[in-house]
C-alpha cells in the first residue's frame, strides 16, 4: 500500500484510494473521480443538504455500529480511512429494488425537481435506521439540515412517516465485521508535495506533533475549516485531525462535572450536556443542523470563538472551564477569562483544547436558553442568550447572563447580572436588568440584525425567561404551527 493511501467502505465495498490532495472533499471525490453523482452539490458549505451522505463506523464500545449523517461537501476525504460510506446510489430494499425510504418518497410524490431529494432520502434512511418510531418533531429535527426550493416539505413529512411500512435487509454485523477489517491500528500520516496531514490516534502523540508543527490547522469536524477551502480557496499546508485520538473523543461523568473530550461531536455533547440541563434542549435541537452537530465538535465550536457561537453562553453561565494542553502540560482556564477579543483567545503557540469540564446540575437552579435568528431550523443566531438562576424565596441567590451576538466575543451581561443578583426576582428588577443590558453592550448592524432591534430582541428574551421562571409562559418554539 502507498503511503499516501486511505481505505474504507464504500456501500459494502472495500476501496483503497491514493490522496493527491488532503483537502479533496468527499463531494468532489464521489463525482468527479468516481462519478457517483447522485450526491449533489448545491451550497459547498454544509447549508442546504443536497450532499448529505450517511457514515457507519465502530461504536465507542466496540460491539456496533453508529451511523451519522454529515455534509460530504466539506469533508475531507482523508477522515473516512477506517470508516464506511453510504450514498444514495448504495440503498437498496430486500429485492434489489428501491429501498422502502425511498419507495416512500416516490408513494407520497415526495419529489419536485429532484435536486434535493438524494440529501433528503439519506437524512430519512438514517433516521430509519436509528430511530423506529419518531415523532413529527424528531422527524423535523431529522431534516432540518434539508432544504427544498420548491416548498415540498409537506409530501417528505408523509414519506418519513410512511417509511417503516416495510422493512430492509440490514444487517449490523456485516457492517461490524467489514469495518473492523479496514481499521487503521497506527497513526496516519499523508505527505503530497508540501502539504500534509497527521491523524494521530494518540493525545499524546497529538500534542507532540502541533508542538513541533504550531502553525498546523487543527482539523475537528471540517464544519468550519472546510469552507476555508471551498469557499476562500485556501491551501492548507500541514493538518493535524483529532478525529482518531482516542482520548480526545471521551465523554464520560465525574462527581462533579461532565468531561468532554475536545474532539467529542456536538451531538454527542450535547446530549450529555441535556441530561444534566433539560433547559437547554431548545438550544441544541436548533444548533445547525444534525449533519453539521454529527461533524462538528464543542472543542472546535469553543476554540473558533464565534461571537454568534451557540454553545458558549450557555457554558459560560453553567462555569463551563476549559483543561488546555501544549507537550505534556495542561492548565485549566475558566471559559470566562478564555476570550480576550474577536478572534483573540487565550491559547497559546501549538495548545489546544485538550477536554471541557461543564458543572453537574444542582437542585434548584435553572437553566436556560434562548436564540433568536431570521429561520428557525439551521441558521446562525442573531442574538444567543443564556442564564443561570438560583432563589432563595423570593430573592436572587445567584444570577447569570451570557450573550452572543451582542459584542466582539460572546461574554457575560455584568451590570444586568449585578442589578439582579441580591434583589427581588420581581418586573421592577427585570426593568432595571433590562436597563442595564443597554450599558453592558453596543452592538453591530449586519445583515442578521441591526444594532437596535438585537438590544430589544435581548431585553425581551431576559423578560420571557422571567415569565417563564414564574410559570406564566409554557409555550416554546417548538409549539407554534406543529
Amino acid at each position: 500500500m502507498s503511503m499516501n493511501t486511505i481505505r474504507f467502505v464504500l456501500n459494502g465495498n472495500i476501496v483503497e484510494t491514493e490522496v493527491a490532495d488532503p483537502t479533496r472533499t468527499v463531494l468532489q471525490f464521489l463525482r468527479d473521480d468516481l462519478r457517483m453523482t447522485g450526491t449533489k452539490e448545491g451550497c459547498a458549505e454544509g447549508d442546504c443538504g443536497a450532499c448529505t451522505v450517511v457514515v457507519v463506523e465502530v461504536d465507542r464500545r466496540g460491539g456496533g455500529v453508529e451511523l451519522k449523517t454529515i455534509n460530504s461537501c466539506i469533508q475531507f476525504l482523508p477522515t473516512l480511512d477506517g470508516k464506511e460510506l453510504l450514498t444514495v446510489e448504495g440503498l437498496h430494499g430486500k429485492d434489489g429494488g428501491l429501498h422502502p425510504v425511498q419507495q416512500a418518497m416516490v408513494d407520497q410524490h415526495g419529489s419536485q425537481c429532484g435536486f434535493c431529494t438524494p440529501g433528503f432520502v439519506m437524512s430519512l434512511y438514517a433516521l430509519y435506521r436509528t430511530n423506529p418510531d419518531p415523532s413529527r418533531q424528531e422527524i423535523d429535527d431529522a431534516l432540518a439540515g434539508n432544504l427544498c426550493r420548491c416548498t415540498g416539505y409537506r409530501p417528505i413529512i408523509a414519506a418519513a412517516r410512511s417509511m417503516y411500512d416495510a422493512s430492509d435487509d440490514w444487517d449490523a454485523q456485516q457492517h461490524l465485521d467489514v469495518l473492523h477489517e479496514v481499521q487503521r491500528q497506527g497513526d496516519l500520516e499523508l505527505e503530497v508535495g508540501r502539504r500534509r496531514f497527521f491523524a494521530p490516534r494518540g493525545v499524546a502523540a497529538f500534542a507532540a506533533l502541533y508542538a513541533k508543527h504550531p502553525d498546523a490547522t487543527i482539523l475537528a469536524g471540517g464544519t468550519d475549516i472546510g469552507l476555508w477551502v471551498t469557499k476562500q480557496h485556501r491551501e492548507l499546508e500541514t493538518v493535524i485531525y483529532t478525529g482518531r485520538v482516542e482520548e480526545l473523543l471521551e465523554l464520560h461523568t465525574a462527581d462533579s462535572h461532565l468531561e468532554i473530550g475536545g474532539a467529542v461531536s456536538i451531538a454527542a455533547a450535547a446530549a450529555a450536556i441535556v441530561e444534566q440541563y433539560p433547559g437547554l434542549d431548545e438550544l441544541f435541537r436548533r444548533f445547525a443542523s444534525p449533519p453539521i452537530r454529527n461533524a462538528g465538535t464543542l472543542g472546535g465550536n469553543v476554540a473558533n470563538g464565534s461571537p454568534i457561537g451557540d454553545s458558549m453562553p450557555a457554558l459560560m453561565v453553567l462555569g463551563a472551564s476549559l483543561v488546555l494542553r501544549r507537550g505534556e502540560k495542561e492548565r485549566e482556564v475558566g471559559l470566562d477569562d478564555f476570550y480576550h477579543d474577536y478572534q483573540v483567545n487565550d491559547l497559546q503557540p501549538g495548545e489546544f483544547v485538550a477536554r471541557i469540564r461543564v458543572p453537574r446540575a444542582r437542585a434548584g437552579v435553572r437553566v436556560a436558553s434562548h436564540k433568536w435568528s431570521k429561520r428557525f431550523d439551521q441558521d446562525i443566531s442573531a442574538v444567543c442568550t443564556a442564564y443561570s438562576l438560583e432563589l432563595d424565596g423570593d430573592t436572587v441567590a445567584r444570577f447569570r447572563m451570557a450573550c452572543g451576538g451582542m459584542a466582539a466575543t460572546v461574554r457575560h451581561a455584568e451590570r444586568c447580572e449585578a442589578a439582579v443578583n441580591g434583589a427581588h426576582w420581581s418586573e421592577a428588577t427585570i426593568d432595571r436588568a433590562c436597563a442595564a443590558l443597554a450599558e453592558d453592550f453596543t452592538p453591530i448592524s449586519d445583515m442578521r440584525a441591526s444594532a437596535d432591534i438585537r438590544l430589544v430582541a435581548v431585553q425581551n428574551l431576559l423578560r420571557r425567561f422571567w415569565l417563564e421562571s414564574r410559570g406564566e409562559v409554557d409555550e416554546t418554539v417548538y409549539t407554534y404551527g406543529r
